[in-house]
């Protein structure tokens, strides 16, 4: 019972230190003061005011933009990867391939952003591209970050699946590319959700790499959050974390109730398709083996 008692103490004080600033931000956010630190009563104001902020609106939309563009592509390359590493066990390089898929995971991210920083800087001079760093620089660095948790997770989910049910469906006159995309594709959809989900959130939360190759005009939002913060928290930034918080939650709730609709349907199908089977089977005559005929002559 103590360490019982120990235990639960520990996770509802880990789950408050977590969740418990989160709610002071929100309850903040209807601050009618403009200090952050005197509550002033309670007030919409700033939630209104943000449709006057254009800058701030402008670095929000910017920073979903390339988060929806970094989760399509991390996906897809994530995906490529993954399949190649559990699929392809023998080729040339397959160790060094393994190693450079997953250097973005321990990559310090100051050295991501800097040597993509000199990439880009070498990249214009010899070819002329890109001209300016803007949202497709920072897309191209959120992919390269990214990428590696995608392959990660659908690596392990790959691992995990029955080869024989690809090998059956290419045994009845599949191609390989049609078993991929009707096949592997749908059993492994959970951890393609998983991987995009962990892009979006990667991509909106980051603030290095978006600072070493953005360029005028193409702020997002943590770093206009972090330029804003260095000179007092604005009420503001409360409000937009707060719309943030609550579009995530809203995200995820969705998913998970989509994903428990999906899995109550699919288990009833199996439990349904049993039910039939043994009353197929129990409907059946019953055809004595010839031991039993034997047997009874």
């Amino acid at each position: 019972m103590k360490r019982f008692s120990f235990s639960k103490l520990m996770l509802v004080l880990g789950l408050l230190f977590i969740y418990l600033p989160m709610l002071i931000l929100v309850i903040y956010s209807f601050n009618a003061s403009k200090l952050v630190t005197v509550w002033g009563g309670w007030s919409v104001k700033w939630y209104v005011g943000l449709l006057d902020n254009t800058q701030l609106m402008g670095s929000v939309m910017r920073s979903l933009e390339i988060a929806c563009y970094t989760a399509v592509a991390a996906v897809a390359l994530g995906t490529l990867a993954a399949f190649v590493l559990t699929r392809v066990t023998r080729f040339k390089g397959r160790t060094l391939f393994g190693g450079l898929v997953t250097a973005p995971l321990v990559m310090p991210e100051v050295i991501t952003g800097l040597s993509l920083l000199l990439l880009f800087v070498a990249m214009a001079q010899m070819i002329g591209w890109p001209q300016e760093r803007g949202i497709v620089t920072i897309w191209i660095a959120h992919t390269t970050f990214c990428a590696a948790y995608v392959a990660v997770v659908v690596s392990a989910r790959l691992r995990e699946l029955d080869l024989s049910i690809e090998e059956a469906a290419m045994d009845l006159g599949a191609k390989p590319w049609k078993v991929f995309f009707l096949i592997t594709i749908p059993m492994i959809a959970p951890s393609l959700a998983a991987g995009g989900m962990m892009s979006f959130a990667l991509s909106l939360d980051d603030l290095v790499l978006a600072s070493f190759v953005s360029g005028p005009g193409s702020t997002t939002l943590p770093m206009e959050v972090f330029s804003a913060v260095r000179l007092g928290v604005k009420p503001e930034i409360n409000a937009v974390a707060s719309l943030i918080l609550l579009s995530v939650s809203l995200v995820t709730f969705l998913v998970w109730y989509f994903s428990r609709q999906a899995e109550e349907r699919r288990r009833k199908a199996i439990q349904q398709a049993i039910e039939e089977g043994a009353a197929a089977n129990a409907s059946q005559p019953q055809v004595k083996r010839p031991a039993q005929v034997a047997a009874s002559a």
